[in-house]
């Protein structure tokens, strides 16, 4: 009896532990969710203020808005700066701006002509025109419009002469729905809510409507605040009911902590974190409802109870496993002679096994070793292949570029200068030629062993026809490139797409020699997650088993057009870069259709 009583002793402190280190723990991945969903909030306003902040600058150093300033009742300035106004709106798709001088009175503004024009009206009593005309620097504020009775964010900057003086304040304004429509409610929580609030703690930007322009801070009054009145005209400011809950020792931020917000005449627990937003007074507050935290100290509960009945059966077992330590102790000396014997065959094995493991692996690396030599070896005979059609492509550039230099020594003996420096310009001109011509049979010729990357496929293709259209062979085929006007991102490496083109390209060639209008077609198509790129000849075709001409040494050309390796090196290639190679007889007409399948590059969370 008496170890019964110190299991449920055991049996209480486990499950009192587990459910205060669930609740610990519970609050903690909470306030990981509201630290993490304040930080996205405050990079989208950064985001959205860096983009508008330099706009009133910009605006300000236009010469136009100066003149106007300085000469205030010209009439025909008054009506291009209201036309500029208009058109600075629409290029910064805001929905207001507009022009004060140094009294605050509006002189121009894009709605010059509609009904609730702001020309003729005083905006001195903003913030935003009176900390420009103070500082002389930018300025933002928020506030509900006085006219259109809108959110907005006020950008203003002071317009200056060329003395440094103080002439007007432009102000563009942007409606905060713009912003509001960017910040979505939290996605991993239901009950997870947002509000942003200003310097004296109302709210502005909120994820529920009734929480607009309520005051967070109820131990100040609102109500006869006039800034707080200029600033939300006609707004009743009232108190948010908000009771915080003192548990610090839950909290690892110290900008966190527990509130009882009243729901529907329900009081409900939320983790608030407090978050300052750059540049200005504002602060983001995300509470997300700590429902879940009674899920997570239910589960620490069942786990400490899981883990406390696996203690009491291991110490069951312990028990009854002492009281046969006895009989398992003769059966043990038999089992260790029986042991020795077997670790001498046992040893004996694996020195047999470890050799054979050893010359697996020397027998993979000269495979894998002897695969890059023939990919490299096959390149090389297509370089071979091609060095005619070089030769042929070099030999009028060098007649060419002898002969001018031949022109400019006699012309230098003259003194004419002028068609010294025309002639050196042709010959730069054929050298950027012949470079060009050469620098693809370098690329091609060069050994790629680096892991797959993200390439655009157009320029592998783009590559392998410079390469091919050298050659003599080409010359009266007819080769169509349907180039695609945007990027082919996929996942490969681009000379090794390239020697696999080039060894099609040159097939296809081959195939149509015999043909009255050779003809080869190279597209790209999308597959969805990969991309195909198609190389279609109107040649003879390929054998009834197309798949047959893929196996090393498989031909059906002369010896001197090749050895069969060609196609089986480049499946190797694209096999290796996780894509596929295929061919078949084309359904429409005469000729074959190889296509190489490439996989898109994954899209990262």
């Amino acid at each position: 009896m008496n170890y019964r009583i110190w299991a449920l002793l055991f049996l209480c402190l486990t499950a009192v532990l587990a459910w205060q280190l669930g609740a610990w723990v519970g609050y903690r991945l909470v306030e990981q969710e509201a630290l993490e969903e304040s930080f996205r909030y405050r990079q989208l306003v950064a985001n959205e203020l860096n983009r508008y902040r330099p706009m009133p600058e910009l605006m300000a150093e236009h010469p136009l808005l100066q003149r106007l300033l300085e000469r205030p009742s010209d009439q025909r300035l008054i009506l291009q700066a209201n036309e500029e106004m208009k058109r600075m709106a629409t290029i910064v798709d805001s929905s207001d701006v507009y022009l004060m001088d140094r009294t605050g009175l509006t002189i121009a503004a894009h709605n010059y002509d509609q009904s609730n024009s702001f020309i003729g009206r005083r905006f001195d009593y903003r913030p935003y025109f009176s900390e420009a005309m103070a500082t002389g620097e930018s300025a933002v504020y928020f506030a509900l419009g006085v006219t259109s009775d809108l959110r907005g964010l006020y950008f203003s900057h002071p317009v200056k002469n060329d003395a440094g003086e103080i002439l007007g304040v432009v102000a563009v304004k942007i409606q905060v729905d713009e912003l509001e429509s960017q910040w979505l409610r939290p996605a991993s929580s239901a009950n997870a809510e947002m509000v942003v609030l200003d310097g004296d703690g109302i709210s502005f930007l909120a994820s529920r409507a009734e929480w607009l322009y309520r005051d967070f801070t109820p131990d100040t009054s609102s109500a006869d605040n006039p800034a707080l009145q200029q600033r939300y005209p006609g707004r009743e400011l009232t108190n948010m009911d908000v009771l915080e809950v003192n548990r610090k020792l839950t909290m690892t931020s110290g900008s966190s902590s527990l509130v009882l917000l009243n729901l529907d005449g329900v009081r409900r627990e939320y983790l608030s974190t407090q978050t300052p937003l750059p540049r200005l007074d504002w602060n983001l507050r995300v509470l997300i409802g700590t429902g879940p935290v009674l899920w997570t100290q239910i589960q620490f509960l069942t786990g400490g109870l899981m883990l406390f009945l696996g203690g009491f059966l291991t110490w069951l077992y312990v028990r009854e496993r002492y009281r046969r330590e006895a009989e398992l102790a003769q059966r043990g000396e038999q089992l260790e002679k029986r042991v020795t014997e077997r670790t001498a065959d046992l040893e004996a094995s694996n020195r047999r096994l470890l050799a054979e493991i050893r010359q697996r692996e020397a027998t993979q690396n000269e495979l894998k070793a002897t695969q890059q030599e023939l990919i490299q070896a096959a390149k090389l005979a297509v370089l071979g292949q091609m060095s005619a059609g070089l030769n042929h492509e070099m030999n009028q550039p060098l007649t060419a570029i002898q002969a001018y230099a031949r022109n400019s020594r006699r012309f230098l003996e003259r003194g004419n200068a002028e068609m010294v420096d025309a002639n050196l310009a042709e010959i730069v001109t054929l050298c950027n030629k012949m470079a060009e011509l050469t620098r693809q049979f370098k690329v091609f010729a060069r050994k790629s062993e680096g892991p797959p990357a993200t390439v655009d496929l157009r320029l592998a293709v783009d590559a392998a026809l410079k390469i091919i259209t050298a050659q003599d062979s080409s010359e009266g085929v007819r080769i169509r490139w349907r180039r695609p006007d945007h990027g082919v991102m996929c996942h490969g490496d681009l000379i090794r797409i390239e020697q696999v083109l080039v060894n099609l390209m040159a097939n296809a060639i081959q195939a149509v020699e015999t043909v009255p209008e050779p003809g080869i077609t190279i597209s790209i198509h999308d597959g969805g997650d990969h991309w195909q790129c198609c190389v279609e000849d109107n040649g003879s075709g390929l054998p009834a088993d197309s798949d047959q001409v893929f196996e090393p040494f498989f031909t059906t050309k002369s010896v001197k057009q090749g050895l069969g390796l060609g196609l089986s090196i480049s499946r190797q290639i694209v096999d290796a870069l996780g894509g596929t190679l295929t061919g078949h007889n084309r359904a429409d007409g005469p000729g074959a259709v190889f296509v190489l399948t490439l996989a898109k590059p994954r899209k990262t969370p």
